[in-house]
């Protein structure tokens, strides 16, 4: 057994096998002579004992990893000095050859094209997310200079007849509105940032595209030159705050040794790499077209729709691979119903994979789906509501209750509401989307019945006594898994010290003790 101690300043590596302080064990010959271009002097002069008598070189067990590179430290008694050779097959200074000196200089290469881009510790999704983010910012660079370009041409850049100053003018003007709608669309949205960062963050990438494609076709309206140039300037503005208020979201999902900074810093080496690869392919696509200025003219709207679908897609399989460890009411919710259902709690990228982006239209397609908020004073059950409300003590946390569903694109829909106090803990959330679960799960048992007595607003004794005894039965259960599920989800890298919320799932309610 090897332990190994990291040094990330010098990104060394040191190994040794564990042994007895003080032992001597009788080393290994080497059988091959050293040379002294890998050797490392030291000051000192004396000789090894083992038990036969002195040694004359002996392999020590100390292991040496760095650019890609296995090397171990050997003693040579009879020159009293340290050297330093290759054991992970690579030749010695006096026996290389050329194929494997090719094979040293690629691995070399490798290795530092990989430290180059990549941070030394990650998670294992970050080679796969950093893939499609290379397809998508080459592609997204490469329409950014074609529609640059048509830009340039609608404002006169490059003719006899254009006028520098109204350029200049309309140019200030674009980016002034851009940035006041970024500023709006910043604090609108703040919450959502956290609560639904792969929804924001790929519905304004399809904005992004969408703004490229305005502003390629503002050669074939220079008249409107202004107002096409805003428009696609303030989807532009807007995608970069997304980008920005997200980007450290992203980042700490991949550092898994508290190096969100190293993470930051090699994301903008590949932005910026990426980024110029992508100018490369629009340069080479101009130069392929120059001799033909029609050909030249009708170039962005050919390649624009098949760069925007390979950005996309890009970004869609991209944030496929980003496993957030923070907790939505999504996202526990997912949790919740797996440990209910399934009996164990799934790690963030199963719950990545059933995420998915979480389109709104994606939403609420369960029976009896569960929402976070504030009572309807005008719902189906009003008596119902106002029975739950009458059993709550200073002790109680939270409350459930029935509700209607209302849906713009689908009919009405029952559904729980848990309705959250003032001053309720990550674990009083937790406990409740929990025990709410487990209601669904008993409404699901008998629900046509269930359903029945919505829609028929029946609000008999005896319904309000079976509702409680489910409710009652339902904390029950809760209470019981609740501290098994708050270890499974710590030992899984779970957040659970906070539960991001959006703006209508904070409000919350105010017990009043009369």
């Amino acid at each position: 057994m090897q332990s190994t101690l990291y040094i990330p300043s010098d990104s060394y590596c040191f190994s040794c096998p564990r042994q007895a302080p003080f032992k001597l064990r009788r080393p290994q010959f080497l059988t091959k002579t050293l040379g002294s271009s890998n050797s490392l002097k030291t000051s000192c002069e004396h000789e090894f004992e083992g038990v036969d008598g002195p040694i004359s070189t002996a392999r020590l067990p100390v292991v040496i990893r760095r650019w890609g590179r296995v090397s171990q430290y050997l003693w040579n008694g009879s020159e009293s000095r340290l050297q330093l050779v290759r054991v992970d097959g690579g030749a010695s200074s006096l026996c290389l050859n050329f194929d494997d000196g090719l094979n040293n200089l690629f691995a070399l290469c490798s290795s530092a094209v990989r430290d180059f881009f990549i941070p030394q510790k990650v998670s294992g999704n970050y080679m796969d997310y950093v893939k499609w983010k290379f397809l998508h910012r080459v592609f997204s660079s490469a329409l950014q200079v074609l529609a640059t370009q048509a830009m340039f041409r609608a404002i006169g850049i490059g003719y006899s007849r254009s006028l520098p100053s109204a350029a200049a003018l309309n140019w200030v003007l674009k980016d002034g509105l851009g940035r006041l709608c970024r500023c709006i669309y910043t604090a609108s949205l703040a919450s959502a940032f956290d609560t639904n960062l792969k929804r924001v963050r790929f519905s304004t990438s399809v904005l992004f595209s969408l703004s490229i494609g305005v502003e390629l076709l503002t050669p074939a309206f220079p008249n409107y030159f202004l107002l096409l140039a805003t428009i696609a300037n303030i989807a532009k503005q807007v995608t970069v705050a997304c980008y920005l208020a997200t980007g450290s979201a992203v980042h700490r999902s991949f550092a898994i040794a508290d190096n969100l900074g190293e993470v930051s810093a090699k994301a903008q080496i590949q932005m910026v790499c990426f980024d110029n690869l992508g100018l490369m392919l629009a340069a080479v696509l101009n130069i392929l077209c120059k001799n033909n200025q029609r050909l030249l003219a009708g170039l962005p709207f050919v390649v624009y729709p098949i760069f925007s679908a390979i950005d996309l897609f890009g970004i869609y399989q991209g944030l496929k691979h980003v496993h957030l460890q923070t907790l939505t009411k999504d996202r526990l919710e997912i949790i919740l119903n797996m440990w209910i259902q399934l009996g164990y709690v799934p790690s963030p990228a199963e719950v990545s994979k059933e995420e998915g982006i979480s389109f709104p239209w994606s939403k609420g397609r369960e029976l009896w789906p569960i929402r976070i908020g504030c009572l309807d004073p005008k719902g189906r059950l009003p008596k119902l509501s106002m029975l739950m409300m009458q059993s709550l003590s200073s002790e109680d946390f939270y409350f459930i209750c029935m509700e209607a569903c209302r849906r713009l694109t689908r009919p009405e829909q029952q559904g729980i509401l848990l309705c959250l106090r003032e001053g309720a803990s990550t674990t009083d959330v937790i406990s409740g989307l929990l025990q709410a679960c487990y209601v669904r799960k008993k409404l699901l048992l008998n629900r046509t019945r269930w359903k029945n007595i919505v829609e028929d607003c029946d609000t008999s004794d005896t319904f309000v006594r079976e509702w409680f005894k489910v409710v009652e039965d339902s904390k029950q259960s809760a209470q019981r898994d609740l501290n098994l599920l708050n270890e499974e989800m710590l030992r899984l890298g779970w957040t659970v010290k906070n539960i991001l919320l959006s703006a209508e799932e904070q409000v919350k309610y105010r017990f009043v003790d009369d």
